[in-house]
């Protein structure tokens, strides 16, 4: 897969609200809340051109019900995908990654730890743009290698994702 990382977009919101309808019409009554994850969520920020979607919903179960819907709105399902308790969908278009739909039962730990690192990066813009710039270095690096590019970012995703966690504990203290 070709690893390229582009200037923030700021359609990509438009392009989330308007996806996110055809989601919540196909997994209906189940769905809790959609939220845009990603860095194409975070304001000013270099990104892979690839929308995410972080959908919560009531029973994670009935959403392989929605298979068949999902396919015919594009998307390729992926089972867990590595991620235990997880519904992972994507979209290509002309072999080119457009969406990644990451689907969680309510109260999930992975939804409080990607809705984390999205707000921290969002208010802590010096962080994102390290974040940035380390994207823009490794796909650089590694024009022609994903897992390249996925390991390059590894150790920095986690260290702000600890940040994160203890800063969203402390805003919760906060109000």
């Amino acid at each position: 897969m070709k690893v390229e990382v582009v200037p923030y977009n700021p359609n990509w919101r438009s392009q989330f609200e308007t996806e996110s309808k055809q989601i919540a019409l196909a997994f209906s009554e189940n769905v809790v809340t959609i939220h845009h994850i990603g860095s194409t969520s975070i304001p000013n920020i270099y990104a892979k051109p690839i929308i995410d979607f972080l959908i919560e919903v009531k029973d994670i179960t009935k959403v392989d019900e929605q298979i068949s819907v999902m396919e015919a709105l594009g998307y390729e399902f992926m089972g867990e995908f590595g991620i235990p308790g997880r519904r992972y969908f994507r979209k290509e278009k002309e072999n080119i990654r457009t969406h990644n739909v990451h689907t969680f039962e309510v109260n999930s730990p992975e939804i409080i730890r990607h809705l984390a690192f999205r707000d921290y990066m969002i208010t802590h813009p010096e962080a994102a743009q390290k974040y940035s710039e380390l994207k823009r270095q490794l796909a650089k690096q590694y024009p022609n290698d994903i897992n390249g590019y996925m390991n390059g970012k590894d150790s920095f995703i986690k260290e702000i994702e600890q940040k994160a966690l203890v800063w969203q504990e402390l805003q919760k203290k906060r109000t």
